[in-house]
């Protein structure tokens, strides 16, 4: 199963992949997380893994992207990976599309031609999960890289700009037959209700509360490796979600 994780930045989208992805792991599925977000450089660190080599240089970096898309096109599976280009521990593992490093070096057009065609040709096994932690907005919705996805979970976080990004998202999902769900984060009781009466609930399939063990292990750069048992009811609610779309 593709999960595609979307929203604006600030969200929580970084923090959403990294605990659905080691949840998935505790479940002894085998997981990959791919950092789809060219100016985001934490998700490592919520995931305890180091930040691995970008996956563009495979094929040549930025200059020579566009040249090789039909080799990205041929597709690859999970275990045909390279390994200079992935940071792993046991079942779980991370592999970063591209950063931008360099003041001037251009946009990051070429990093989501990569990513568009990449995720899409990407084979999975059974029991394999992809989570993919996207770039803020929608402009890679304008490049059509949510083709690959099975499901577009977006994460919700209390400001009316979210709220509405969520519809035009909801939107642009629905054009392209994707199913969308919904995940609320960084909430308390009464900014779940407000955002409960603002958005189709049907589509909500979990709610984080603001949590300070989040915030601390963040801000310190240490990995979300603790229990939240509301992050276990996604998962559960993911794996249902999985037998329907499978």
């Amino acid at each position: 199963m593709k999960i595609f994780v979307s929203e604006k930045g600030g969200s929580g989208k970084s923090t959403v992949s990294a605990l659905l992805g080691m949840e998935f792991a505790k479940r002894g599925r085998e997981v990959l997380v791919v950092d789809n977000d060219e100016s985001n450089y934490g998700i490592h660190t919520h995931l305890g893994l180091d930040l691995p080599k970008d996956f563009m240089y495979y094929f040549g970096g930025k200059k020579d992207l566009f040249d090789r898309t039909e080799d990205i096109k041929d597709g690859m599976e999970t275990e045909n990976l390279p390994d200079e280009y992935l940071s792993k521990e046991g079942n779980l593992g991370l592999l970063a599309i591209g950063k931008i490093k360099e003041y001037g070096e251009g946009c990051a057009c070429p990093m989501n031609v990569l990513s568009g065609e990449f995720l899409k040709s990407l084979s999975l096994h059974d029991e394999e999960i992809l989570i993919v932690d996207m770039d803020a907005g929608i402009e890679h919705f304008g490049r059509k890289v949510e083709d690959g996805a099975d499901i577009v979970l977006l994460v919700i976080d209390p400001t009316r700009e979210s709220i509405k990004l969520s519809e035009k998202i909801t939107e642009f999902a629905h054009n392209i037959d994707k199913s969308v769900y919904f995940v609320l984060n960084k909430v308390d009781e009464e900014t779940e209700t407000i955002i409960y009466e603002s958005v189709d609930e049907n589509k909500v399939i979990g709610v984080i509360p603001e949590d300070e063990r989040i915030f601390k292990a963040s801000l310190n750069g240490k990995p979300l490796d603790f229990q939240l048992g509301s992050v276990e009811e996604i998962v559960d609610s993911l794996v249902e979600v999985e037998e329907k779309v499978s």
